[in-house]
């Protein structure tokens, strides 16, 4: 049986280059996983602690989703050296909860450089208890000149590289 993965892409673009790696994700992971893509990161209340005790529907939605998983792919940019306020809004309604806790996450970051973001990001995944491993990150540098006109990921090289992520995710849901 396929584990039942969701996937949040951290971008606000409708053309996110984070969306088409997660497209080719989804095709290098077809035998093992059941993908399905968080679409409400824009519907999102702002995060209000003093609503934790009483959570608005979509974060009641979010949190159903993450606990229904086994696994959670976090695909993002960088803006401004850190993740974008759209998914860090998304992972402060997190954490009043352990939605996360022990629960195998894999971390892709594709920007322009991405290294600060990514360390952010993982800072914050570990903060909120989620099972992390080295073999299930990924950093992609300069994404935007790696697809194609079509676009399909055209460099061999972050191909390779997608693949060797996809393998270690594997490894972290399964083991």
């Amino acid at each position: 049986m396929k584990a039942k993965i969701l996937v949040i892409i951290g971008s606000a673009s409708k053309e996110s280059s984070n969306a088409k790696l997660m497209e080719e994700f989804a095709e290098l992971s077809a035998d093992d996983f059941q993908l399905t893509v968080f679409k409400g990161l824009g519907l999102l209340p702002h995060f209000d602690p003093s609503l934790t005790e009483d959570l608005p529907v979509a974060v009641t939605n979010l949190i159903a989703c993450i606990e229904a998983a086994q696994g959670v792919v976090i695909s993002s940019p960088e803006y401004i050296f850190s993740i974008p306020a759209r998914l860090k809004n998304l992972l402060e309604w997190c954490v009043a909860t352990t939605v996360f806790m022990d629960k195998p996450v894999g971390l892709v970051t594709a920007s322009s450089d991405g290294q600060q973001g990514h360390a952010q990001l993982k800072l914050i995944m570990k903060t909120l208890g989620a099972r992390l491993a080295e073999e299930a990150e990924l950093v992609i540098n300069g994404i935007k000149g790696r697809f194609d006109g079509n676009g399909r990921l055209s460099d061999s090289q972050v191909h390779a590289a997608l693949a060797d992520f996809t393998a270690g995710f594997k490894k972290l849901v399964y083991e």
